[in-house]
């Protein structure tokens, strides 16, 4: 399974962007979907995940800014990132896990908010 991811780049805080990220090959069963973060300097953290039954975990940092759907029979998923902060700068990884095959990351993309 490759992770392809779009979306991200640069605005001002206090906007808005969205992400989203695609599964290819679907005869892998991909359990969880969702979103991590690396900020420089910074370990990567988790932003958002969904399960297949649409359960979330989404951090405390971005709880009420960003939203996390998902698409099960596109195998999509997506995220919305509303009220962005200068803090929420960084790489941000598509992540899948991939029944019986474990996590895939996608090629990670940029968001930068300026101040």
């Amino acid at each position: 399974v490759q992770l392809q991811a779009s979306g991200g780049g640069l605005v001002q805080a206090g906007g808005s962007l969205g992400l989203s990220c695609a599964a290819t090959e679907s005869e892998f069963r991909i359990t969880i979907m969702g979103w991590y973060r690396q900020a420089p300097g910074k370990q990567r953290e988790l932003v958002a995940t969904v399960t297949l039954n649409g359960d979330t975990n989404i951090a405390n940092s971005v709880k009420g800014r960003f939203t996390i759907s998902r698409d099960n029979a596109k195998r999509t998923v997506s995220l919305r990132m509303n009220s962005l902060k200068p803090e929420d700068t960084g790489v941000y990884y598509c992540y899948a896990a991939v029944l019986g095959r474990g996590p895939r990351w996608g090629q990670g993309t940029l968001v930068t908010v300026s101040s």
